[in-house]
């Protein structure tokens, strides 16, 4: 991804809220599923990493991005912005080149 689409996804980013929350338990499979499942359906979406959460977000966001074949947007305070390419016939959002 190109600094230009990365810039792109976070101008987008900014207009959406978060979908899902994580706690303490941090990334398990039933929450990556959900993950896997949204970034399906939107393409782009936002976490939102609650207080009690005592994990690394970053390495979090990065074990998320892994095992849902997406990519790290960017991780600003509590927040993690995911984007995973849609199917050519499906894809909502079209990056810049």
């Amino acid at each position: 991804m190109t600094s230009k689409q990365r810039a792109y996804l976070k101008g987008l980013a900014m207009k959406i809220d978060p979908i899902l929350q994580l706690g303490k338990s941090g990334v398990t499979p039933e929450s990556t599923a959900s993950i896997a499942e949204a970034l399906e359906a939107r393409e782009l979406i936002k976490i939102n990493v609650l207080q009690n959460c005592l994990y690394d977000i970053r390495e979090m966001a990065e074990t998320l991005a892994e095992r849902t074949n997406s990519q790290v947007v960017q991780v600003i305070g509590r927040k993690i912005v995911l984007y995973k390419q849609g199917k050519d016939d499906k894809r909502k959002i079209h990056l810049p080149k």
